[in-house]
């Protein structure tokens, strides 16, 4: 049986340093470096639809049913506007997901964190609209959003870390290429009614 797919707002990476070279260097500092044609940035996870349809069917106690839910989020991620490719820097690789997963964090221009705020607003607006009440509370506890920290932090997830040192760690200058906006898995996203 397959996963069914997590649906997330991203931005794919087209280019890591100079060359393959510079990626395939940080193989110095995480297990199992994930294939760079898979490299992304992610904007906003939204999770598996029928999973976030139904916590919100159940924060509202069946007022908005999951159905009703999946239709105004579909048709809300596919009405969000395209961010343009943007370029970035990296200087350090960072511990996520509670010391499994390594990444290197980006330091994005100021529209791309302009993008990100107007998708989380966008997320508020359309909460309300499916009648969650205390919405930020349902952004930190519900299981698909998989919200642990109201803070973001853009980074790419690379690989596992070699040791179990959760701080920063320090890496030669890559400049980061990324391409235009997109909805992972949206093909997976059901036909508007």
């Amino acid at each position: 049986m397959q996963p069914v797919p997590r649906i997330t707002v991203e931005v794919p990476v087209l280019a890591v340093g100079a060359g393959p070279s510079d990626y395939e260097a940080l193989g110095k500092y995480v297990n199992a470096l994930r294939r760079p044609q898979g490299l992304h940035l992610t904007l906003l996870h939204i999770g598996i639809l029928a999973d976030f349809a139904q916590d919100v069917a159940d924060w509202t106690k069946g007022i908005t049913p999951a159905g009703d839910a999946v239709r105004h989020t579909t048709g809300w991620l596919q009405g969000l506007p395209v961010l343009d490719g943007f370029a970035g820097t990296s200087e350090q690789l960072i511990v996520l997901g509670g010391g499994g997963i390594s990444g290197f964090e980006v330091d994005v221009p100021g529209r791309v964190h302009d993008y990100r705020v107007s998708l989380v607003q966008g997320l508020h607006d359309l909460l309300d609209r499916l009648l969650v009440d205390n919405v930020d509370d349902f952004i930190l506890s519900s299981p698909s959003l998989g919200y642990r920290y109201p803070h973001w932090v853009p980074h790419v997830a690379v690989g596992r870390p070699l040791s179990r040192e959760h701080g920063p760690r320090t890496i030669a200058p890559l400049n980061v290429v990324f391409g235009p906006s997109r909805i992972r898995n949206g093909r997976f996203l059901p036909a508007p009614a």
